[in-house]
């Protein structure tokens, strides 16, 4: 369920937002608004598991999130990112959420998805709704835009990922914790206990309900890393589902441990900047340890 905006915390994000303006310099500034958003980083992270097939080692995983679509952030910005993404030759991309800033107000859909269509994966293209695809009435919005431009969109379910050469792992994707209504259980109805896993979870933080289940890794957006960020006090503001998992690597439980990743995601909301959270791009390889 979505948590609800109190007096309290929208006047803290909000003072939150004004120090941060306040704070920074008019070169500070510019930087986070015009140069850092533009500093695309570009991750590299091993998935190392025991179930992992050796028919998957090497295989490589592209996931980009958060792109925020018309606040900001262009589509001439977007066709270089597909161009970058297409260089790196992933088997699998999957995209965890916030295509568009307001997808009922978005009015280049065709050219958007013209785009979307290039990127390549030959194993597939995945998505699950992020809180900004199910806001402003966009739900079947960017279910439409993801299906015509050959995404699978995964709505609390799972799909198998085979390899020429045998075996095979499961993909799981949940709704938004927001605005949707996330079902882990559903979602795992036809996974086999015995295979690899990795769940796509808009919401970092629902990892910890995660952990709780036969679920391997999870790669999440949503935090944007924080967007901005200040020396000695870190993120000014944190969406709700973002909060104790911010960005990066997590190992969560002890004895059957699960592994969340956060992408700190490509575009911004709210804030049209980024300080301290460049946007991210991150290539995960696989690697079997049998």
């Amino acid at each position: 369920m979505a948590k609800k905006q109190t007096r309290r915390s929208f006047l803290k994000r909000s003072i939150g937002s004004f120090l941060t303006v306040l704070g920074l310099s008019s070169g500070g500034l510019l930087y986070a608004n015009r140069i850092e958003p533009s500093l695309l980083e570009i991750k590299q992270q091993q998935i190392k598991h025991s179930l992992i097939p050796r028919s998957f080692d090497g295989l490589k995983i592209v996931q980009f999130s958060d792109t925020h679509l018309g606040f900001q952030y262009t589509l001439n910005q977007f066709k270089k990112l597909v161009d970058t993404i297409n260089e790196i030759k992933p088997e699998l991309i999957f995209f965890t959420g916030d295509l568009m800033d307001e997808p009922n107000k978005y009015m280049e859909l065709n050219k958007l998805a013209a785009i979307l269509t290039e990127l390549q994966a030959p194993l597939g293209k995945f998505c699950v709704f992020g809180n900004h695809d199910h806001g402003g009435y966009g739900s079947e919005i960017y279910r439409n835009i993801m299906e015509t431009t050959n995404f699978t969109v995964l709505l609390n379910e799972s799909t198998p990922i085979k390899v020429k050469n045998g075996g095979s792992i499961y993909l799981l994707g949940i709704d938004d914790a927001m605005l949707g209504k996330p079902d882990l259980p559903l979602a795992l109805k036809k996974v086999p206990n015995n295979k690899f896993s990795i769940l796509l979870s808009h919401a970092p933080d629902l990892a910890d309900a995660a952990s709780h289940f036969p679920i391997h890794w999870q790669l999440s957006g949503h935090s944007h890393g924080g967007q901005v960020k200040i020396p000695f006090i870190g993120a000014l503001v944190k969406p709700p589902f973002a909060e104790i998992y911010p960005e990066g690597l997590y190992t969560i439980g002890a004895e059957k441990p699960l592994s969340l990743y956060v992408n700190r995601g490509i575009g911004t909301t709210r804030l049209p900047f980024r300080f301290m959270a460049k946007p991210e791009l991150t290539v995960f390889t696989l690697k079997s340890e049998s």
